[in-house]
């Protein structure tokens, strides 16, 4: 079958599908789904980001969305293809509400996978190409305000004559990325950010970081990068960027500002905030308070028995910042995942003397091999040459239901895996303990199901393969000593300094330290699919947990991810906080239970 037969058949669905929502016939909408098929809805009939897996689910949702979401004007766009039998396309719909965008696969001539995305809200549109605002104000008039002027009055009244509707906690990637739809769409919003700059979370870490994402996938909304930009970003660039993101999209980030306390008030509908900026006390009371600290919760701090008494220095890798005062030191790294080989890699640049401790196993996949047989499918110079451009990238890449994903990634992991036997052969046979998920998935689905497990090799692992960084693994630590690191094993190992790169917990901590325990106990875990794997218990879920989407905590919302996921998932937060503000219903289906606090 061809790609002419593919859109064929493409548009006959489509034709089917709104015949018979256009009757209201749910048994004929069920009727055009496979039994094993999979419907992955962002906001658009669900007002929520939640997949139906099977008819039954997709039935329910059907019955529970239908005549609300009245979904018509459909059609198919030009690109349909066919793959194996199995035909796929995009093809725009409008709601009630809103304009939207789908994706579709058919085995045969019923549906396989269906996704359906609120693009944006009717009668609610950002400003842009024809409806971008004029700017100049022509003629002569009196008291003329200037752009600057408004600016500096907008500033002055936010928090004390105008209180914002969102309060972002969070001026990292993600809070900007949040921050600049929400701008776009009208929606006052103030970002709120501990460090003196925007970008700082990238500019005061170690001197070495860069990012370990290419640049296709790391665009920000709105302001890709230049062509010019490099494939992996140094931190001091991008943190430079991220701050003249901030100017140049007006955000109002209140940089030096720590938030103290925030308590919610069901009858008013909002929260009360009180914040301390640049040494200030200050009380915000947005209706909306959205943790944008990342994906991790507050660093994982061990309690190893005898770290009182160590006399060199100690801290969480988050608190990690140079090397150049170890040159000839002996340093520790407790931990075996990205940030640990990037601690070690900058220690021994440095000229330390390094030890990675590692306790458990991890997957290690090189840059290259990552890129070339995963990221660079649907991000890359050449899927910009094929016409993926980066927003239909994501809309691909949101596609696939997370159900589906282990047994199409498994042949991919086998790829990069082939691709770096030589390195991964070089690494065991020093005793560095290696795994590729629990069920061979590979480092996405690690990633997804609980944000730690692996390192993406950007030069590490050589050093660790060739001992210029000493290993020991499969043990654990007994206790700290005044000058070092006693192993299970009953090794010493001494150190001027020890870093543990521990990991963090559920981003919920936040809400734990900064609300209260009863709030983040009534959200529950933060992350995570329910796959049953490694540190993600069940049940199932099939969307992370509590990301993007409403919580059991009214008016409370969590965003963060890469930086692939804080442009692309910031796009519906936005449109839900937007929906809010304009009083537009905004019935949530799906909001699944809480079955894990941390």
């Amino acid at each position: 079958m061809g790609n002419e037969d593919a859109g064929r058949r493409l548009s006959a669905w489509l034709d089917r599908f709104a015949a018979a929502a256009a009757k209201g016939d749910r048994l004929k909408l069920l009727s055009l789904f496979g039994t094993d098929s999979y419907w992955r809805d962002l906001l658009a009939f669900t007002w929520n980001l939640h997949t139906a897996e099977g008819k039954q689910e997709i039935g329910e949702m059907i019955q529970a969305t239908l005549e609300r979401v009245q979904p018509n004007a459909f059609a198919l766009h030009e690109g349909a293809s066919d793959t194996e039998g199995v035909a796929e396309g995009f093809f725009s719909f409008e709601t009630v509400e809103a304009r939207c965008i789908g994706h579709i696969r058919l085995k045969g001539n019923l549906c396989w996978t269906l996704l359906t995305s609120m693009e944006e809200l009717k009668g609610f549109e950002e400003k842009k190409g024809r409806r971008r605002v004029m700017g100049a104000q022509h003629g002569a008039h009196r008291d003329r305000q200037t752009w600057l002027e408004r600016r500096q009055q907008e500033d002055e009244a936010l928090g004390r004559d105008l209180q914002p509707y969102c309060l972002i906690v969070g001026a990292g990637q993600g809070g900007l990325a949040l921050g600049a739809r929400l701008k776009r769409l009208g929606v006052p919003t103030v970002l709120v950010e501990t460090h003196e700059r925007p970008g700082d979370s990238w500019r005061k870490r170690y001197k070495s970081l860069c990012l370990h994402d290419p640049v296709w996938y790391d665009h920000m909304p709105y302001l890709p990068f230049p062509d010019d930009w490099p494939v992996y970003s140094p931190k001091d660039k991008m943190a430079d960027w991220l701050e003249a993101y901030a100017k140049v999209m007006e955000l109002n980030v209140w940089t030096s500002t720590t938030c103290q306390k925030a308590s919610f008030e069901p009858k008013r509908g909002e929260w009360t905030v009180e914040v301390m900026r640049e040494g200030k006390p200050v009380t915000l009371m947005p209706k909306h308070l959205i943790l944008a600290t990342g994906m991790s919760g507050i660093p994982n701090e061990p309690n190893f028995p005898g770290m009182e008494r160590f006399g060199g220095e100690q801290c969480h890798s988050s608190r990690y910042k140079s090397s150049e005062v170890y040159r000839g030191k002996k340093c520790v790294v407790i931990g075996s995942n990205n940030s640990a080989h990037d601690i070690c890699a900058d220690l021994w640049e440095n000229g330390a003397d390094v030890t990675m401790v590692q306790r458990t196993s991890t997957h290690v996949a090189t840059s290259e091999a990552l890129f070339r047989f995963g990221i660079s499918r649907l991000y890359s110079e050449d899927a910009l040459d094929r016409g993926i451009t980066t927003d239909k990238a994501d809309l691909l890449n949101a596609s696939v239901p997370y159900r589906l994903m282990p047994e199409i990634l498994k042949p991919v992991t086998a790829a990069i895996r082939g691709a770096d036997a030589h390195l991964l052969e070089r690494l065991e046979k020093v005793g560095f303990l290696l795994d590729f998920g629990d069920d061979e998935s590979g480092l996405f689905l690690k990633y997804m199901r609980r944000g730690s497990g692996y390192y993406i090799d950007v030069g590490a692992s050589a050093l660790i393969a060739d001992g210029d960084i000493k290993l020991r693994s499969g043990v654990g630590i007994r206790e700290i000593t005044s000058d070092g690191v006693i192993m299970s094993s009953g090794e010493k190992l001494p150190a001027d300094l020890i870093v543990y790169a521990t990991g963090y917990g559920s981003m919920n901590g936040w809400a734990a330290k900064l609300i209260s325990q009863d709030v983040a106990d009534t959200v529950g875990k933060v992350w995570g699919l329910g796959s049953g794997t490694t540190k993600d218990p069940g049940p199932w879920e099939g969307e992370p947990r509590n990301m993007w989407k409403p919580t059991r905590q009214e008016a409370l919302w969590f965003h963060g991810g890469n930086l692939h996921q804080s442009r692309h998932y910031s796009q519906y937060l936005s449109l839900q906080l937007k929906a809010r503000l304009e009083g537009i219903p905004t019935p949530v289906f799906g909001v699944p239970q809480v079955h894990h606090l941390q």
